[in-house]
Formats: C-alpha cells, sequence, structure tokens
C-alpha cells in the first residue's frame, strides 16, 4: 500500500512538473514588440505637385494619351503631395539609375531609423541576436544584412536573414521567421529592418501597366524590435496573437498579376495586371477562411453557422434561383474580434475593396487613408506607417487587438494578430503633421493645375514642358 502512494504522488509530481515545462516553455515563446521606428527622408525628398509634373514632363516616351491616363490615376491614387521619391529621381537621373543609387537610399533609411530605435530603446547593436532584412527588388553584395551589422558593429555569431522578392507582404514573412526562432530560442532580442528601393525601379516607359507603380509607390521603411524575454514584457507594447500566410504562388494568373520586368524596349520597372484585384481577392478570402477561428470570439463563430445552416435550408426550399443574391461582403463580423485595422495602403481602391469586404466604417479606414496621402505606398513597410498613425491619434489602448492585412506579389496575402500590452502615444514620423490629420479635404491639387490636358484633342496643339515653364 505506501508503494502505492508513493508511485501515485510520484506520477502525479512528475506530470505536474511537465504540465509546468509545457506552460513555462510556451512563456518563452511569445513575441513581443518593444518599439518600432518609420522612416521619413528629408524635405528634399517630397514629392510635390510641381515636382511630379517636371519628372513626368522629363519622360520623352509620353504622349498626349499617356498623359491623360497619369492625370487620371494620380487623382484618383490617394496619395498627397507630402511623399517621399528617391534622390536620383528628385536628380533627374531616373532614366540612368546606378548600384550606387539604390544602396544610398537603402543606407540612409539603416542609418537614421536603427540608430533612433536602439537609442530611444536603450538598446545596444551588441545585444542584438537575430537580424532579418528585407528589401525585394534589389540585392547587393555583401547583403544589406551584411551593411548593417558592419555600420553598427553587431556580434560575430548574430543570426542573419537577408529577404528579396517577396514585395509589399515581406514585412510579416520577416515577423513569421522572428516568430518561429523564438519558439525554439528563448531570451532573444530580434531586429525586423524592412523597406524597399525604389531608385532603380523608377519606371521610364510609357507601358500604363508599368506606369501606374509610378503613382502609387513612394520611399520609406521601418525598424523594429522585438523579443521573447519575459525580463522585458513589461517593456512590450504588442504582443503577437496569430499570425497567417496565405501563397497562390501556383495559380499563374495569380502568379503574373504583379512583377518586376522589361518593357518591349528593355526598360525595368514594376507591372500591375488588370487581374491584380480578382488574384487579391482569392488570396484574402483564402487567409480569412483560416484567420478567422484564431481571432473571431465563439458566439461569432456559432452565429455564422447558424446562419450557413439557415442560408443553405432555405436555398434547398426555395426553387426560384434568381432569388439567390450574392455579396461582396464577409458574412463573418471581424469588428467582435478586432478593435482596429492596420491595412496594406496598396492603393485607394485596395482600402476601399477591403473596407467593403469586412464591412469596416471610415473609422477603422482612417489610418490607411492618411498613411496613403501622406506616406504613399511604401511597400512592406506601410503597415507600420499605419500603426503609427494609429498610436500618434492615442487610439491604441491596453487590451485593444489590432489586425494588420498585407498583399505581395507572388501572390501572397499574409495577416496577424496583435494585442496592445499597455497605452501607447508615441507620435514617431507623424510628430510635425498629426494635428492636421484628417484634413478637411484629400483632393489631390493635380486636377486642379493639369486637368487642361483632359481638353486637349490635338496632341501637336501642346508642349508639356513648355507649359511646365
Amino acid at each position: 500500500m505506501e508503494f502505492l502512494t508513493t508511485f501515485y504522488v510520484c506520477t502525479m509530481l512528475y506530470l505536474c512538473l511537465l504540465i509546468w515545462k509545457l506552460f513555462d516553455q510556451r512563456r518563452n515563446q511569445e513575441c513581443y514588440i518593444l518599439g518600432y521606428q518609420c522612416y521619413k527622408p528629408s524635405d528634399d525628398r517630397k514629392l510635390g505637385t510641381d515636382c511630379c509634373g517636371k519628372i513626368i514632363g522629363r519622360n520623352k516616351n509620353l504622349g498626349l494619351d499617356e498623359y491623360k491616363f497619369l492625370l487620371k490615376a494620380i487623382v484618383s491614387s490617394g496619395v498627397g503631395e507630402k511623399t517621399y521619391a528617391p534622390r536620383n529621381v528628385i536628380e533627374g537621373r531616373e532614366t540612368n539609375p546606378t548600384l550606387n543609387d539604390g544602396i544610398n537610399e537603402m543606407e540612409e533609411f539603416f542609418h537614421d531609423s536603427i540608430a533612433k530605435l536602439l537609442s530611444k530603446q536603450g538598446i545596444s547593436p551588441s545585444q542584438i541576436d537575430i537580424l532579418v532584412v528585407n528589401v525585394s527588388m534589389l540585392a547587393s553584395y555583401p547583403s544589406f544584412a551584411s551593411r548593417i551589422i558592419n555600420h553598427y558593429k553587431m556580434r560575430h555569431d548574430i543570426k542573419t536573414f537577408n529577404l528579396s522578392g517577396m514585395g509589399c507582404s515581406a514585412s510579416l514573412i520577416s515577423l513569421d521567421i522572428i516568430k518561429n526562432i523564438f519558439k525554439s530560442q528563448k531570451n532573444k532580442i530580434a531586429l525586423l529592418v524592412t523597406s524597399e528601393s525604389l531608385s532603380p525601379n523608377w519606371y521610364s516607359g510609357n507601358d500604363r501597366s508599368m506606369i501606374l507603380a509610378n503613382c502609387l509607390f513612394r520611399a520609406g521603411g521601418c525598424a523594429i524590435l522585438l523579443t521573447n524575454k519575459r525580463s522585458l514584457k513589461h517593456k512590450a507594447i504588442l504582443k503577437l496573437k496569430c499570425l497567417v500566410r496565405t501563397h497562390h504562388g501556383a495559380r499563374d494568373d495569380a502568379y503574373n498579376c504583379c512583377n518586376q520586368k522589361e518593357d518591349d524596349l528593355g526598360r525595368v520597372g514594376f507591372y500591375l495586371g488588370k487581374n491584380l484585384p480578382k488574384a487579391a481577392t482569392r488570396a484574402f478570402v483564402d487567409n480569412l477562411r483560416i484567420l478567422s477561428p484564431k481571432v473571431l470570439p465563439t458566439r461569432e463563430l456559432l452565429r455564422y453557422m447558424i446562419m450557413s445552416i439557415i442560408k443553405k435550408l432555405n436555398m434547398k426550399t426555395n426553387s426560384n434561383k434568381s432569388l439567390i443574391t450574392t455579396s461582396s461582403k464577409s458574412p463573418l463580423n471581424f469588428k467582435s474580434g478586432v478593435e482596429h485595422f492596420c491595412l496594406h495602403t496598396g492603393g485607394k481602391a485596395v482600402i476601399d475593396g477591403i473596407g467593403m469586404s469586412l464591412d469596416l466604417c471610415e473609422y477603422d479606414l482612417e489610418p490607411a487613408r492618411m498613411t496613403l496621402h501622406r506616406f504613399g505606398n511604401t511597400s512592406a513597410s506601410s503597415l507600420w506607417y499605419v500603426l503609427g498613425y494609429m498610436e500618434a491619434k492615442k487610439k491604441l489602448k491596453k487590451g485593444d487587438r489590432v489586425l494588420m492585412i498585407s498583399f505581395g506579389a507572388g501572390f501572397k496575402c499574409n495577416s496577424c494578430l496583435w494585442q496592445v500590452m499597455k497605452d501607447v502615444g508615441d507620435r514617431n514620423v507623424w510628430d510635425d503633421c498629426i494635428d492636421d490629420y484628417p484634413p478637411k479635404s484629400l483632393a489631390n491639387p493635380f486636377m486642379e493645375k493639369f486637368g487642361w490636358i483632359n481638353n486637349v484633342q490635338d496632341p501637336s496643339t501642346f508642349q508639356f514642358l513648355d507649359f511646365l515653364k
């Protein structure tokens, strides 16, 4: 009898130890954001209305039809006139970019934002254990990760990952890498650096599907500091709850809808196909199918199941098929499990499309719209400018949940859910202008200044450059 008692006690203690180890291991696998620093280039790189007009006027390959197309695209893009371009474009060298143009563009960002982030968080470069860098359309040797390590003199045993070709969704792909490392290694600090090099990719031809990228993409970047150290939990501002990645690269139409290519005359640019919205919608729907059970409360999932059953029964009993209607809105109420929506600023149409699909109001869409207007589409870093707007407006309160959604070439749709760890209000790159947002009007001054082009019928009756003078 005594032996059995001892056996049961030992067994219970062993089970308790296993449960504690699993619980303790889980605590060490959490992914926290300590802070982030978006990049704001110098004012001499701003793309005002006059500057944009001169850049367009320098392109000798454009005709009247292309001018009218660009006017319509710029006015309807949702991009304002305080965004930033690469230095070689501002200086008029966009047709002949050099390798150094691209590298210098990235290093300006690296030297500014990473230094500010580390200083703000009181973290030394030697404390960084993991470095993940993503720049999609430019690869250099040594890699950008190596350039950062050299500049900041980081440790020799730092684990580095240098990603390219991931497009606008690269930021969450980099985050996924860090999250997975945190699962197997505890007490680590990671630095995520996300940006895009526009210097060698500014299109100077007349292919409309490639000109469009010039209207949307702008210079920017962000450095994010993450950790799974429990000792730093009190400093964290966000905690990662889940992350879902969807890749439709096996579909030819999705794979080919947006890519970096040369036009018929060998001019490099970024192609945006007409089937891009359709590919994005399919990827978005598949992503939401996996994401929904992870972020929505049980009551919302039960409501959806009951409504689906009732709908199917009605369809079976209703012989008149013409009465069946379809809707682009999601049948799920995502606002029941999410307080804030951090959307990729791929353009006004992208923001409108996601808003319609998730049945979001203007309050939900405001951060993405204002970010698009102030900074444009900064590719993979755009999500962090949107998050910065929310924080600067003091929208984020302890316990709130923030859903990030991004799209990228390939075709990919990635999403993740964050929980706010404490009330935050850092103004970040919005410091000098957040009080001016939202403005009374987002109207683009291009139509006021260049609207006369729509009245021109004969290309020989005007000279665009003469008008600029």
